[in-house]
């Protein structure tokens, strides 16, 4: 099966020292499992951070730990087309 690709917003900050970044959209490549492959994270004020296979975490966060599947929301309506999140994957940014 063939990787999909989900847009999610998150109107909540993250609750530590870079908490005034504000809310921000996240973006996922997942395998057929629901594990990300790739993540963007953009924030309100601008911030984008990536994480993939060949950049899994640093200061701020990291690829995601958990199948998205696993939670238990229906992703069906985030989903994006990847040409969408190859856009947000290749822009320039952090």
């Amino acid at each position: 099966m063939p990787h999909r690709f989900y847009r999610r917003r998150w109107d909540e900050t993250r609750g530590d020292e870079f908490d005034g970044w504000g809310h921000s959209d996240w973006y996922f490549e997942v395998g057929d499992d629901g594990w990300p492959v790739r993540q963007v994270e953009v924030y309100d004020t601008g911030r984008v951070l990536r994480y993939g296979p060949d950049h899994q975490e640093d200061r701020y966060g990291g690829l995601g730990e958990a199948s998205l599947y696993d939670s238990g929301d229906d992703w069906s309506d985030f989903e994006i087309a990847e040409v969408e999140f190859e856009r947000v994957w290749d822009a320039d940014g952090e």
